[in-house]
Order: C-alpha cells, then sequence, then structure tokens
C-alpha cells in the first residue's frame, strides 16, 4: 500500500495524491472526503479537481423558518413600466 502526501498551503489544507493512488484508494478518500476533509487529486504533480463533501451541515434544514418574514407585492407581477420610459 502506498503512502498518501500531505500538501499543506497557508490558505487551506489538503491532502494531495495522484491519480494513480486515487484510482486505488478511491472508496478510502471518499469516505475522508465525506468526514470533512478536502483531498486534492493531481496529474503529473499539477493539481487537477477537489474533492469535498457535498454537504457539510450536521443538521437538517427546518422547512418554514422564513414563514410571516417574506412579503410579496400583489403587483408583483406587474410591467415595470417606470423604469423602461425615457424622461
Amino acid at each position: 500500500m502506498t503512502r498518501l502526501v500531505k500538501a499543506v498551503s497557508m490558505k487551506d489544507m489538503a491532502t494531495q495524491v495522484n491519480l494513480y493512488e486515487a484510482k486505488t484508494h478511491l472508496s478510502e478518500l471518499v469516505e475522508r472526503a465525506a468526514n470533512g476533509e478536502e483531498i486534492v487529486i493531481a496529474k503529473s504533480g499539477r493539481p487537477r479537481v477537489r474533492l469535498v463533501p457535498i454537504c457539510t451541515r450536521s443538521t437538517p434544514r427546518r422547512v418554514g423558518t422564513l414563514r410571516g418574514k417574506i412579503v410579496v407585492r400583489k403587483d408583483f407581477d406587474e410591467p415595470l413600466t417606470e423604469l423602461f420610459e425615457r424622461p
């Protein structure tokens, strides 16, 4: 088993692996990314893609939290003629 190389930069911390290692250890890398780690896949030493989790929310979103706080006026879909009239 090959050793995965860590590349650290000032703007973000990521683990960089070459494409061959990524193909060999894809399931492991997906699990690590799902747990919040950023994985950079490089080809010939040049970063090509970043593997990050889809959703980082620990709690599900609540539906309807803005109910009653947003008001849509009755004339919302009326033409905006005053914006297009020339003086």
